[in-house]
């Protein structure tokens, strides 16, 4: 039975799970939830989410919510093939890979998504851009860059001179901030634009990038 994956291509968090789900080489249905007339806000869908945000997977009888974990079930339930995202083979690789997925999740998520709002979904709303959020947010998220950018002179990726969930939990965001005015906090930081590219080319990235748009 395939698993079900209920979000949309434009969605940065469902998105993160499909690059996942393509770097596992694990067979998927998307179900699209139409965002625009609040079907994640409805009966039906607030059974999977009961905070009626996507993604939503569904593998059997059992559901998840919240793009990182649903990641982690996906590249432990298919260690075997594929990318190994979670370095099972080595404890210390593993715990690195952790360490570096927090920070995604602690430090790098919030400046960056509240930039990329700003500048890419408020104008969509008929919102203006809060220049002052956008600052404070920059301001954050240099101090952040500063630390890639030194990690990234020890090596290739994150975790390590290996490709992980650390690095695929990045991306989605990177992707749309690249096409906001900061851009260059990513393209000035030679390290931090070389990993960005390493990871970009990736087959598993490519194949959904295409879809990933906020012209709508």
């Amino acid at each position: 039975m395939a698993l079900k994956l209920y979000g949309l291509p434009m969605s940065t968090c469902a998105t993160r799970v499909m690059i996942c789900l393509a770097e596992k080489e694990v067979d998927f249905e998307l179900i699209p939830v139409n965002l625009f007339t609040n079907d994640h806000k409805q009966p039906p869908f607030l059974a999977k989410n009961p905070f009626g945000q996507i993604p939503v997977l569904e593998d059997g009888d059992l559901t998840l919510f919240e793009s990182r974990a649903i990641t982690w079930y996906i590249a432990e339930k298919y260690k075997e093939s594929g990318s190994d995202l979670i370095r099972h083979a080595d404890m210390k690789e593993a715990a690195l890979v952790k360490v570096w997925t927090e920070v995604e999740s602690q430090q790098f998520n919030v400046p960056i998504s509240t930039i990329t709002y700003q500048y890419l979904i408020a104008p969509t709303l008929g919102k203006p851009t809060d220049q002052a959020l956008v600052d404070e947010n920059v301001a954050k998220l240099e101090k952040v860059l500063d630390v890639y950018q030194e990690r990234l002179t020890h090596t290739d990726y994150l975790a390590g001179d290996f490709f992980s969930l650390a690095d695929l939990h990045h991306m989605s965001f990177i992707h749309y901030f690249l096409k906001t005015p900061k851009a260059s906090l990513i393209t000035d930081r030679p390290r931090v634009k070389a990993w960005w590219d390493r990871i970009s080319a990736r087959p598993a990235f490519t194949k959904f990038s295409v879809n990933m748009r906020y012209d709508f």
